[in-house]
């Protein structure tokens, strides 16, 4: 194990389902169902947001097994990451930006995009 110095971070925003996390964790498993319908003319019909119907977000994600593994020999030969400064844009959609260590990550992020123009018109117009 080593330890990570960094004398400065900044991080501009961090969104759905994201996290940023300084320190050594077990796990981190986020999760992001996105069903982002986009329509010519604004209009809110009541029974949006059920995402069943939609293939992407009820097939299984295949994980890999551990069965998988690469046999590897690390040494560290010094005890220490040290690091000056880091700048992150935006960290999103499921995702980590950590100074530390972590045993286990499972992250998922699903999204549907749907526009609806009106019948007969074309964006090209």
């Amino acid at each position: 194990m080593r330890v990570s110095v960094v004398d400065v971070t900044k991080v501009n925003a961090v969104i759905s389902a994201s996290s940023v996390f300084i320190g050594d964790m077990k796990q981190f498993q986020p999760k992001a169902n996105i069903l982002a319908v986009q329509r010519e003319i604004p209009i809110y019909n009541g029974n949006e947001g059920d995402l069943s119907p939609y293939l992407v977000f009820r097939s299984p994600i295949t994980i890999p097994s551990e069965e998988n593994t690469v046999p590897a020999a690390i040494t560290n030969e010094n005890g220490y990451i040290r690091v000056g400064a880091i700048r992150v844009l935006s960290v999103s959609t499921s995702s980590l930006y950590q100074i530390g260590s972590t045993d286990y990550i499972h992250a998922e992020s699903r999204l549907k995009h749907i526009r609806q123009l009106l019948t007969g018109t074309s964006p090209l117009q």
